[in-house]
């Protein structure tokens, strides 16, 4: 905790130093992004591939790249098969751009023709067994010895075509649990696999199935794959379209243009649309407030000191959207030492999780809980609204110790700015338990709206009278 002066209040914020739109957290919990209605993983190989191998564990698994992101736009079908997926890889630099379009980063390219070798080798390393379904007759089998050579101990449970070997769904599936796979990798294409999945999934006892394209016709050596060079340089579509001109044509030029101007809609309906209907509101409700509020404020302030010795207001260190670290304002409510005493109370904590919050916290002043009480104590941070560090209706802002304890769900509450209200802090606050927050928080994450957070603003005087949770 470090107490400021007022002179600070208006400083220019200093840029994160995290690449934008990282979630910078100290746990193995995977990340994700939101694109296209989807929450595509942002997260190395090594802690994908250990969630997907974790034991227990049932996943199924699909890649996203720009001609998926077109297909699920005129396939109602396919876009419900991607959206309930269990993970949606990235595949491609058309989906790390239209990340970037949307303020948010992704750490990393996992496309199928990389991350599956790597998947297998690891599951070779554990001694687990892959089935492989899909592509013409041979296909599977071809591609099934290709990986016995280049992934030593790799067991292959079984193969089976995508046409007359897939025509009878009960069978395959029978023939795929007998095998007693590990993991099933489903080569039929885009749409089909991913579709076949979301229908079967639920009935394949392995603990990983996953839709991977073309990727057989690639170990079979039935198509030309690219130098790891240029797979480095994320230029992988100059080289396919140099190598079929005419089939590629049509997907990666017509196609990857199509899909550019749908990633910008798609970021401008995030970042431009929402975003400034959103910080019209806060300006419009925070700026009157703040000329309203000056005679409270100052007797406040003078209350501060007469009550206790040290400053009126104090900064902490607070996590915002997208994991970025900002000075959060408040008004002193305990004593100075408070931070330094922080860590021989976290036993007594009388909330369940990972957020400290004690009723009868020994650090608070006597004016200090009337402002908690009131919940007045939170009043500076109508600076950080009007600085754009914060909105008036969101998540409440973490310190960075719980980000780095958070579950990988939790990380979803990143993704919009915190807030002074929401639907936590109307409904109990410190009386509600961890979990249950972060389900209150992923909901107003995925339905916020104008209309939601005039709604909760309004309701947060009701809170502020009854005090509930307020200590």
């Amino acid at each position: 905790m470090s107490y400021i002066s007022a002179a600070e209040l208006f400083r220019t914020p200093v840029p994160n130093a995290d690449p934008v739109g990282r979630v910078k957290a100290r746990s193995a919990a995977i990340r994700s992004v939101r694109l296209f209605g989807l929450d595509i993983v942002s997260a190395s190989t090594g802690t994908v591939i250990r969630q997907l191998l974790a034991p227990g564990g049932r996943n199924r698994v699909a890649f996203l790249n720009a001609h998926c992101a077109n297909v699920m736009h005129r396939d109602a079908e396919y876009a419900d098969a991607m959206q309930t997926a269990g993970m949606v890889l990235p595949d491609g630099i058309g989906v790390d751009l239209a990340a970037r379009m949307t303020g948010a980063e992704l750490e990393e390219n996992l496309n199928g023709t990389d991350f599956v070798p790597a998947l297998l080798a690891e599951a070779a390393h554990r001694g687990l067994a892959v089935f492989l379904l899909g592509g013409r007759p041979g296909v599977a089998e071809a591609a099934a010895r290709k990986l016995c050579l280049s992934t030593p101990g790799l067991r292959i449970a079984g193969t089976r075509d995508g046409y007359e070997g897939a025509a009878d769904t009960a069978d395959a599936i029978r023939a795929i649990n007998a095998s007693k796979a590990d993991i099933v990798l489903v080569a039929m294409g885009v749409p089909a696999q991913d579709i076949w999945l979301a229908r079967h999934a639920d009935k394949i006892e392995a603990r990983v199935t996953m839709g991977v394209g073309a990727l057989f016709d690639f170990l079979a050596d039935r198509v030309r794959r690219a130098p790891a060079s240029v797979r480095r340089a994320r230029c992988e579509w100059i080289w396919r379209l140099a190598m079929e001109p005419r089939r590629m044509a049509g997907r990666y030029l017509v196609g990857n243009v199509s899909f550019m101007v749908r990633a910008a809609r798609h970021a401008f309906g995030q970042r431009e649309e929402g975003a400034i209907a959103k910080r019209a509101l806060d300006l419009a409700l925070v700026l009157p407030a703040l000329m309203i509020l000056v005679p409270l404020v100052a007797l406040i302030a003078v209350c501060i000191k007469l009550d206790s010795r040290g400053p009126v207001l104090y900064s902490q260190i607070r996590v915002g959207r997208y994991g970025r670290h900002f000075t959060m304002y408040k008004f002193r409510s305990m004593h100075v030492d408070a931070e330094a005493r922080r860590a021989e109370l976290l036993e007594s904590s009388d909330r369940e999780g990972v957020c400290f919050k004690s009723r009868n916290d020994p650090r608070i002043t006597r004016i200090g809980r009337i402002l908690r009480r009131c919940s007045i104590d939170e009043l500076p941070q109508l600076l950080n609204v009007l600085r754009g560090e914060m909105s008036l209706v969101g998540p409440r802002p973490a310190l960075p110790e719980e980000v780095a304890a958070y579950p990988g769900r939790a990380l979803g509450r990143l993704a919009c700015k915190p807030g002074l209200t929401g639907i936590w802090q109307v409904s109990g606050r410190a009386e509600i338990g961890f979990d249950k927050m972060i389900d209150m928080d992923l909901a107003y994450a995925a339905a916020r709206s104008t209309p939601l957070d005039l709604l909760l603003v309004l309701m947060t005087f009701r809170a502020v009278l009854t005090g509930r949770g307020a200590y």
